[in-house]
């Protein structure tokens, strides 16, 4: 508490300085984000505009395209960092922790109009605690009209989209909550999810949008390391689908199933990876804790060549109160793990720019189980600005005796301030 009270004025003091440098800059980023939304429609705007959106809407009214319009986005985020960390007598010792800075993260990112119905985006990630050198995250073409075809079918996909790329896989509606590297502003808090299930991979993607309803369904190439050698990889596959309404001005609801499916036969190296929850290169939100890798803190449950998961996410949102949900089920030949969670969050403010919330999570099969709960709160300083602070407590049980994770477990606060436009 000494620490957290010591830390936290000169966070604040961080934060403000965020705020003031991009203060000056917001209304002009505002300003261009609503221009942006005029001329990128199905867009997902990167800041406090896109909280609560998951699949960006889908947009038939577009306007004329006047030629290629490039928008130029980016984030950065650094956390305060004050956790301890302890483990059994006798299991290997875990590192000491201090209370500091981590390494301050950062995206770029660029978004292209390529044609009347037709976008890029590109993601690439500037810092991050994996690598210490820029490289690319993925990009993908989004498709959602055939204008630039023939005018003759411009309403044949006001329905449909199509994405093809290397690019964020859409499993589950956790991901669209998650802090991915430095945009970290759609996250309420600073960690994400025990089973992350993040993976970008070369695939497409076929959605279906009627009124509330939605549907996808694609493929990938099940890996996250792209090469022209031959493999024994065989392609993965997702789906989706959901109902998602604005019921009231007041009340939302929203439902959605996932399934992926992966395959391969076991090669040996890299090769063998299932990356559904190893595909994040970016890095853990905990630094240095327990083992001490980039994905430190994380649970990846499956290590076989037969992968099938299965995620059910409800999201409701009453006035200024909302609610998350996960259960997910991820099983190979020899394994079966479950994951849930629950996230209730409170937003107020003239425009919902404070919350606070808490959040439960726990993993766990015949064997083991880890748990971690959360519970925090942030301020919008302004729609491109935000500063949280949290405390975590992650509990590792029935671990075997003598092992790093036997009767394991970290505690203590987060702060994090994050730039997002």
């Amino acid at each position: 508490m000494k620490n957290f009270i010591k830390y936290s004025g000169i966070a604040l003091f961080m934060a403000m300085g965020l705020q003031a440098q991009a203060q000056d800059v917001d209304v002009l980023v505002v300003e261009e984000e609503e221009k942006n939304d005029r001329l990128f429609p199905n867009f997902r705007p990167p800041s406090q505009l896109g909280i609560n959106n998951f699949e960006p809407n889908k947009d038939v009214l577009v306007e004329d395209f006047d030629g290629v319009e490039v928008r130029v986005g980016g984030a950065f985020a650094i956390q305060l960092q004050g956790l301890r960390q302890e483990n059994a007598s006798g299991a290997p010792e875990l590192a000491d922790l201090g209370t500091n800075f981590n390494l301050p993260t950062a995206n770029l990112t660029l978004d292209v109009m390529l044609a009347k119905g037709m976008r890029m985006h590109l993601t690439t990630y500037l810092s991050s605690l994996h690598h210490n050198e820029t490289y690319v995250k993925g990009g993908y073409i989004q498709i959602d009209g055939l204008d630039w075809l023939s005018e003759d079918l411009g309403g044949l996909m006001d329905n449909w989209r199509v994405k093809i790329g290397h690019m964020e896989n859409n499993y589950g509606d956790a991901h669209f909550r998650r802090s991915d590297n430095a945009m970290a502003l759609y996250n309420p808090f600073v960690g994400n999810y025990l089973m992350d299930s993040f993976t970008t991979e070369v695939g497409a993607e076929v959605y279906y949008f009627n009124g509330p309803w939605l549907a996808m369904a694609g493929f990938t190439n099940s890996t996250i390391n792209q090469s022209s050698i031959a493999s024994d990889r065989d392609p993965s596959y997702l789906a989706k689908i959901g109902f998602d309404k604005q019921i009231s001005e007041d009340f939302r609801f929203r439902l959605t199933g996932s399934v992926f499916h992966s395959n391969f036969r076991p090669i040996g190296g890299r090769g063998s990876t299932q990356y559904l929850y190893a595909g994040d290169r970016a890095g853990t939100r905990y630094y240095n804790v327990m083992d001490g890798t980039f994905r430190a803190g994380r649970i990846n449950p499956i290590g076989g060549a037969e992968l099938t998961a299965f995620m059910i996410n409800p999201f409701i949102k009453v006035g200024g109160l909302e609610f998350f949900g996960i259960y997910e089920n991820a099983s190979d030949e020899s394994d079966d793990w479950n994951q849930y969670a629950g996230e209730l969050i409170y937003r107020f403010g003239a425009t919902e720019n404070f919350y606070v919330g808490t959040r439960y999570n726990t993993v766990r099969n015949d064997e083991v189980s880890v748990n971690r709960f959360n519970v925090g709160g942030g301020w919008f300083m302004t729609k491109n600005v935000v500063a949280k602070v949290e405390y975590v407590n992650q509990q590792y049980n029935d671990f075997p005796t003598g092992e790093l994770y036997d009767d394991a477990q970290f505690n203590g606060f987060n702060i994090e301030a994050v730039i997002s436009f």
